[in-house]
């Protein structure tokens, strides 16, 4: 009796716990907004974007008088797998050092554009207005775009590998800071901010709605 007593016990704790991370997660993902940040003038030839695995997130940085500001944070959905691109079709995104970034190769207008993801749905639309190509060494197809028909997913894990905003988000990062060229920073799992990522966090200002 006092064995299946405490088999009864470890059974509420276990799932009185996987309770408390799904309203966590669910809490996480209701309160994860797009935020911008008061900056001074900065040309868009000095902003660069950083996008982070481990907190789901894709930043805009600039640099202004040798110091670099946050100017944006949009919750972002990454790859379903983890871990380092290494083939067409492994559903990772690819990871690049902060020394040798990728960048926005092309803009492109993808508001019509279909995907089919295997799950009864057919070819849907499933891009936003815009697909922001990466030019990614070793892998195509790459890039930043809505969520059109999967807007829940974000933030999260289940793209094929690209990076995918909220609708209205890859619009402005479109208009208000994308450009050719624009390095793009894909950081790994394990790597947390790195400091001047710290010391513009702890600088910088949400601009009041």
């Amino acid at each position: 009796m006092r064995k299946i007593f405490t088999l009864l016990l470890l059974c509420s704790l276990v799932m009185s716990a996987s309770a408390q991370i799904v309203d966590a997660a669910t809490a996480t993902k209701a309160t994860d907004k797009t935020v911008f940040y008061q900056t001074p003038q900065i040309e868009k030839k000095n902003t660069f974007i950083v996008v982070s695995k481990a907190e789901l997130r894709l930043y805009v940085y600039g640099t202004v008088g040798g110091d670099t500001v946050l100017m944006a944070k949009f919750p972002a959905c990454l790859s379903r797998n983890k871990g380092q691109k290494q083939r067409k079709g492994d559903n990772k995104t690819p990871e690049c050092k902060q020394s040798k970034p990728f960048h926005i190769q092309a803009i492109r207008n993808s508001s019509a554009w279909t995907h089919n993801f295997h799950d009864g749905r057919g070819n849907i639309k499933a891009y936003g207005a815009w697909f922001l190509s990466l030019y990614t060494p070793g892998h195509t197809g790459i890039g930043i775009h809505g969520s059109t028909n999967n807007e829940s997913s974000v933030p999260g894990r289940q793209s094929e590998g690209c990076i995918r905003l909220r609708d209205p988000d890859i619009i402005i990062l479109k208009e208000q800071y994308a450009y050719l060229k624009m390095p793009v920073i894909i950081k790994n799992e394990t790597e947390g901010p790195w400091g001047w990522e710290l010391k513009a966090h702890a600088k910088a200002k949400p601009i009041k709605k």
